[in-house]
């Protein structure tokens, strides 16, 4: 009887803990401190992945990304190529709070993102409206991003409806003045953006 009490208390933590959140606060500290503004502040090249809640690799992308700040607002224009030809384009307009906070807006974005920023990391929800066959979904996102020695961020974002995870996206970013030569241009491709 006892066996079957410890069973069924390990499978209960194991599926409350399997279902809840990231908690990085004891990693944030880890690598340089991380300012969106100055990051995203010129051409930023990414890579990334789209995993479904099972592990399955379902999409594989690239991102080119023209960021601008002004000093007031980050605009960052972001041009999508998926490996089967599929294209996108987003332009987010997102503005400092103070005291590490964030908030943003585009075209596919319902209502307004937040962000948290703390030491090398960026915490970033939101909801979005996101194109699934000839109709679209409302889903949400939570992002994390991890800024790493040698100018490299690392993004894990979990996507989720109604509290349910679909999947996850991984991607990695790279300022273009870590490369030689662009590693690619979308800067001709013909998405709108959203």
């Amino acid at each position: 009887m006892r066996i079957k009490q410890l069973s069924l208390t390990l499978i209960l933590l194991l599926l409350i803990t399997g279902c809840s959140g990231m908690n990085n606060s004891s990693q944030t500290l880890l690598g340089p401190a991380l300012q969106i503004e100055e990051y995203f502040d010129g051409k930023v090249y990414a890579w990334g992945i789209f995993e479904d809640r099972f592990g399955k690799l379902r999409r594989q992308f690239r991102v080119e990304i023209d960021g601008n700040w002004d000093g007031q607002q980050l605009v960052l224009d972001e041009r999508f190529l998926y490996a089967d030809g599929e294209q996108d384009r987003r332009v987010w307009t997102i503005m400092p709070q103070g005291n590490g906070r964030y908030t943003g807006q585009a075209g596919d974005i319902m209502g307004q993102a937040e962000g948290t920023n703390s030491g090398n990391s960026l915490n970033w929800r939101y909801q979005m409206e996101l194109k699934v066959g000839d109709g679209s979904w409302i889903v949400s996102f939570n992002d994390w991003m991890y800024l790493q020695p040698g100018n490299v961020m690392v993004n894990r974002a979990k996507v989720s409806k109604w509290g349910i995870t679909l999947g996850s996206v991984t991607l990695f970013f790279v300022s273009a003045d870590q490369f030689k030569q662009p590693p690619f241009n979308l800067q001709n491709h013909a998405a709108q953006p959203d």
